[in-house]
This record gives C-alpha cells, structure tokens and sequence, in this order.
C-alpha cells in the first residue's frame, strides 16, 4: 500500500484497501501497520485492523517505535507486505527484520520509475547519497520485489545502477464496480447538475503535476468547439497547491464554464461520475498501474491513456481505450481520435473495456497472484486453519 490510510494518497492505498477486503473474504487475516497517527479519522475508518504507531513528525517519518514494534510482532505474521519506499517505513522494516525467518515482500509503486529521476534530478541526487545503504538492501534481501507490470520492472532497472531484486510481476486490479449504474449517475448529476445532458469526459486522479492536468486543459481547449455539449470533470485533490493556476488555465483559454472541478470523490460519488462519463482521460507522465484505469475499464467505460501509464500494452492490444504520448499533442489526439468514432464504436470499445477488466484486472486475480508468491515462500502459509497473518505495512 502507500504506506499511509489517508485516502489522498490514491490508487496504491486503494489496492491494499481492496486486496485486504478480498484475502479476509477468503480466509486470511490481514493487518496494517502505518506510522500515522492513532488519532486521524482515516486510521479510525479503515476497513481493516490498522496499528498505527505515529506521530512522525518529519518528511522521513523516522519513528523509534517501529523497529522494536516489528522486532516484536513478527513471528506471529506468515509475511509482511512493504508498500513503497524512500521514507523510514521501508528501511525500518529491513532493519527489524532481515535476521528473522519472516519473509518480506516489496511493491515499489512505481517509485524506480526513471520519470522521477528526469524530471527532479536535485531529489534522486539526494536518494543517491542515502540508497547503496538503505533501500538498495530494502529490495536485495525482500524475498521478492512485487511488480504490477512488465513495463513498471524494466523501467525500476534504469533508476540506480547499483540495483539488485528477485522480481517478480503479479496480477494487479481492484474490486468489482457496483452494478447499479443508472441509480449512481442520477444521484452524481443531482450533485452536479450543469452535466445533465453533457457529453462527459472524466479525469479522475490526484491534480499533481506527473498526472498531465495542464496536457488536458489546453487539448481540450482546443478540441472543445467541435461539439457544445462536450463537458471535462476533473476529480481528485489537489496535493501540490496547483488547482488555481489550472483554473486560471482554463479561464485564459476560454474553457473555464466547460470544466467542472469536482473535488476527491469516494463512495456512490465516484462511481457516479464513471457511470456519468462517456469516456476516462488520464495524460499521465508516469503512472505505475493506475487503479482508477482499471475502475474505468470495469464500469464499462473506454479509457484514453497516454504510453506512460503502464498498462497500455494491456489497453491498447484489447482495443478498450486509445494511447497516444504523453504530450499536449498526444493529448489532443486521444480526444480526437475519442470523438471521430461513431456511437456504435464507442459502444463496441466500452464492451471491450468492461471485457479486458474481467479478464486482467479483478480483485481475485490480485489477491491470488500475491497469495502466489507467498506460498512459494511461506508454504504454511495457506494452510486452511492456520493461526497466522499476513501484516501490510506502510508509513505514515
């Protein structure tokens, strides 16, 4: 998971919530340990048993109570799951546990991509000076290094050359959308009743700069006037403090009446707006999977990804979406080639799309791919009947 329950952290957190749900469903007992604090809401809330051991007051998130914690508690877990890396979390757990017989799994998230090292290079300066002895012997001594994708596995190599993991690719997805569409769009266009009658074209992620919300506010600038009734949601929060200038984007380029700002949206609201969309949008500059991707795909709904988003192979070979780059023209071109289609082509990739989802990226397949690689290190491990527990960990 990212290593908090705060829900703004997105799709990770949301597919260690999903994974979590299924594994007890199936029998499992599954328990979370982040460095929050007790006290958030969100640690309260959480759908599972959450141990959180916080405050961590600095951007690290150093806590002394977690080695001892983990030191501790161990032996009672058949595997712990280390989601993500860069803060104390991940180091803190290779320093509790790499002498023990539990084993310990890795999901980078995303976070060797080389997109990162392009783009900030004064940050992956500073991970330099601290990887050799922190997260490089993270990901040597995990039992195994969890991909979500072929595309994420190659790029993690061309991050740092002083790299070393087992990797492995599991399958990765989320739950089953609610079936109950034409309930959830209605009560989403009663919250939102300017797009009653729009053609709706849905982002749905955080507002942050590697997502491509600029890329998308000046394509559909540009492609706006060719039908009026076309409409673009953009839903997510806003991490960086970037909304208002993309606002202020939209008002220079004369869109801003046809954007509709929704905010982070969860529940029936969510679900709504996919079920509302006639299409998802997501330009993204890096994206490990992309768990709203999926959620698109699963409520039937095409998706219009760029080549860094790194399931597009998937996308694009079932014909459930269209890829371009992740340019401003390339952007213009998912909606182009979005709008050229006819209505029964549209229908026929919108059946694709909800196809590829049954297919590639349910909740079963990534409770059992995980399920998968822990057996073959911890064979007790499923054994029906066995006292023991799966721990997912994260920081704060």
């Amino acid at each position: 998971m990212l290593p908090s329950a705060n829900p703004d952290m997105g799709g990770p957190l949301e597919g260690v919530r999903q994974r979590g749900i299924r594994l007890q469903q199936l029998g499992h007992t599954v328990e979370i340990v982040t460095l929050d604090d007790p006290n958030h809401g969100f640690v309260r809330e959480f759908p599972l048993h959450v141990h959180a051991l916080g405050p961590s007051p600095n951007g690290y998130s150093y806590n002394p109570k977690l080695v001892p914690w983990l030191r501790m508690h161990a032996g009672d877990f058949d595997a712990v799951i280390i989601n993500g890396l860069w803060q104390y979390h991940s180091f803190g757990a290779w320093r509790a546990l790499r002498k023990t017989a539990v084993p310990y799994f890795v999901f980078t998230h995303g976070m060797l991509d080389p997109w990162f090292k392009r783009t900030y290079p004064f940050k992956h300066f500073k991970k330099w000076l601290y990887w050799p002895w922190s997260d490089y012997r993270v990901l040597r001594d995990a039992r195994a290094v969890l991909f979500t994708s072929e595309e994420e596995r190659l790029a993690a190599r061309r991050s740092f050359w002083l790299y070393r993991a087992a990797e492995h690719v599991i399958a990765y997805g989320t739950a089953d959308p609610p079936n109950e569409a034409a309930e959830l769009r209605e009560r989403f266009l009663v919250a939102h009743p300017t797009l009653r009658g729009k053609r709706v074209l849905l982002f749905l992620s955080r507002i942050h700069v590697k997502k491509g919300c600029d890329l998308l506010i000046r394509a559909f600038a540009i492609v706006a006037a060719t039908d009026p009734a076309l409409h673009l949601v953009m839903a997510g929060p806003d991490q960086t403090g970037w909304l208002e200038e993309l606002k202020r984007l939209a008002q220079q380029l004369g869109v801003a009446e046809r954007v509709t700002w929704a905010g982070m949206l969860q529940g029936e609201m969510k679900w709504g707006a996919f079920h509302s969309a006639e299409a998802f949008i997501l330009p993204s500059h890096q994206e490990n999977f992309g768990i709203a991707v999926a959620e698109a795909l699963g409520c039937g709904v095409p998706v219009l990804i760029s080549d860094k988003v790194n399931i597009w192979r998937e996308v694009q070979a079932h014909d459930a979406g269209i890829v371009a780059p992740d340019t401003e023209k390339g952007t213009e071109e998912l909606l182009r080639k979005w709008l050229s289609l006819a209505p029964e082509q549209q229908r026929a990739m919108a059946a694709r799309a909800r196809d590829l989802f049954e297919r590639r990226f349910t909740i079963d397949a990534m409770a059992e791919g995980l399920l998968e690689v822990v057996r073959a290190a911890a064979p007790g491990a499923d054994r029906p009947g066995l006292d023991r527990r799966g721990v997912d960990y994260g920081k704060n």
